[in-house]
């Protein structure tokens, strides 16, 4: 079994969740930014050409983040990072899906019609002219769920899970590249602060991050 990992987001959060659990997978690098997983023979193991994907003993590939965490979690159950009673799971996916549904999705088109736009047009369909929009969206969701959160510590009622690691990778690389958490959500920046502090936030940043100057 192995991980192909990479600089970005989401490759970030499974090494956040990775540590987050204890588990110790192995590695093999892919190069992102040269477009290495936009082509065979990575697209012949994952045809949606995304990162990370995991690779099962039986040759199988995993390439989808959320269906990594949920094998992960069936296969290493504690801790609990989606849940460990089917309410418990469920609760954890809805508040998961809010997060990718109203934030994430918006920010990370957002970043690849404008900031992202030189990396990211020879790779897919991007239109430069919605990304004010997307942006403008974002931040609306993030002040929507700011009010959700009031008065507890993680995104999920007492337990931190999956959703917390998915919108804290997604911010954390957001605010390099000019979207930043609105001054007006006070309970989701002590959010991202309480979620800094974890050992997984800082021991799951890329290498490469310092000299790309973004988080990831």
């Amino acid at each position: 079994m192995k991980i192909y990992n990479s600089f970005g987001p989401n490759p970030r959060a499974m090494r956040m969740f990775l540590a987050e659990k204890g588990i110790t997978v192995p590695m093999r690098e892919v190069d992102l930014l040269a477009g290495e997983n936009r082509r065979p023979p990575y697209t012949d193991r994952n045809p949606g050409g995304q990162l990370p994907a995991l690779e099962l003993d039986n040759g199988q590939t995993i390439g989808e983040t959320v269906a990594i965490f949920e094998y992960l979690e069936e296969k290493h159950p504690k801790p609990a990072l989606i849940g460990s009673t089917a309410e418990d799971r469920a609760e954890t996916r809805q508040w998961q899906r809010r997060v990718e549904l109203n934030i994430t999705e918006h920010v990370y088109s957002g970043f690849r019609y404008a900031e992202g736009f030189d990396l990211f047009k020879n790779r897919m369909p991007v239109f430069p002219e919605a990304a004010p929009s997307l942006k403008a969206l974002a931040r609306k969701r993030m002040e929507w769920l700011d009010g959700l959160i009031a008065g507890r510590d993680w995104i999920v009622p007492n337990r931190f899970t999956i959703a917390d690691i998915i919108l804290f990778c997604c911010m954390d690389f957001a605010s390099g590249v000019g979207q930043t958490i609105p001054a007006s959500a006070g309970n989701l920046q002590a959010w991202a602060k309480r979620v800094a502090a974890r050992p997984s936030a800082s021991s799951s940043l890329h290498p490469a991050s310092g000299q790309l100057k973004m988080r990831g």
